[in-house]
C-alpha cells in the first residue's frame, strides 16, 4: 500500500521552497511566544494551558494540516501532472494512502514536535499539559491529513475551503455554536488531551468515547472516498 517513489515526489512538492517557508512560520512564532512568556511571566499552567489550546492546537494544527494535505495532491490535480503519476503501474488507492502518510508526517513534524516544545519551554510539563497537547497534536494530525487530502481531490480551491472550515468552522463557529462543535477536529483532539491533563486545564465540549470514534471515522471515511475520487479521473485517451 505505500510506494516510496511517490512518497518520495510527495515529499519534495510538500516541502518546496515556498511551502517549506510557510510551513515554519507558525512553530517558529509558537516557540517565539512561549519564550517570550516563559522569560517575562515565568512558568504558569493557566497560560501554557490557553496558548497550546488557543494557538497550537485551535490554529497551527489546522492550517499545516490545510498546507501538508491538499499540497499533496491539489497541485498536481491543478497543473495536470497527476496524469504522470497515473499513468504508471501503482494502485490509485496506494497513491492515496501514500500521500496521506507524507501529509501525517509533515503537519506532525510541523506542528506536534513543537507543540511539545513550546509546553516545556511554557511550564516544563506542569500537570501534562505538554505531553496532552502533543498527543492532541498528532490525532488531530491524522484526522486534519485525511480531510484535506480529500477535499484537494474534489475542489481546486480546496486551500480556500481547508482555510474556511479551520478559521471559520472550528475558529468561529465552533465556539459560538454548541452543535457545531460537534462537527470539529479540534474539539475531538482536546477531548484527547483533557483525558492526560485533567478537567481542571483543558475544556472539550465532546467526550472521549464520541471523540475517539469520530476520529477513526473521519480518517478512514475521507481516505477512502479520496481513493475513489482519484479512480474516476480518467487519463486522456481514456474511455
Amino acid at each position: 500500500m505505500y510506494n516510496p517513489t511517490v512518497a518520495r515526489l510527495t515529499y519534495r512538492a510538500v516541502l518546496g521552497r515556498r511551502r517549506a517557508a510557510i510551513l515554519f512560520v507558525l512553530p517558529g512564532l509558537l516557540l517565539l511566544i512561549a519564550t517570550a512568556i516563559r522569560f517575562f511571566n515565568g512558568a504558569d499552567d493557566d497560560i501554557a494551558n490557553e496558548l497550546l489550546s488557543g494557538f497550537a492546537l485551535a490554529t497551527m494544527v489546522p492550517l499545516i494540516g490545510v498546507i501538508a494535505g491538499t499540497g499533496t495532491i491539489g497541485p498536481e490535480i491543478d497543473d495536470g501532472s497527476i496524469v504522470y503519476l497515473l499513468s504508471k503501474p501503482v494502485k490509485r488507492p496506494t497513491i492515496i494512502f501514500t500521500k496521506l502518510i507524507v501529509a501525517i508526517a509533515v503537519t506532525m513534524a510541523f506542528s506536534a514536535i513543537p507543540t511539545l516544545i513550546a509546553g516545556f519551554i511554557l511550564n516544563n510539563n506542569g500537570q501534562q499539559i505538554a505531553i496532552a497537547y502533543t498527543v492532541a497534536a498528532l490525532f488531530g494530525s491524522i484526522a486534519y491529513s485525511a480531510l484535506f487530502l480529500l477535499i484537494g481531490t474534489v475542489s481546486r480551491n480546496a486551500v480556500v475551503i481547508g482555510l474556511i472550515y479551520a478559521l471559520v468552522w472550528e475558529g468561529l463557529f465552533g465556539r459560538l455554536i454548541e452543535g457545531a462543535r460537534t462537527l470539529s477536529v479540534q474539539q475531538w483532539s482536546l477531548a484527547l488531551a483533557e483525558r492526560i491533563a485533567g478537567d481542571g486545564f483543558v475544556g472539550s465540549a465532546v467526550g472521549l468515547p464520541v471523540a475517539v470514534v469520530m476520529l477513526v471515522v473521519v480518517t478512514v471515511a475521507a481516505t477512502w472516498y479520496a481513493g475513489q475520487r482519484l479512480k474516476v479521473l480518467k487519463l486522456a485517451g481514456e474511455e
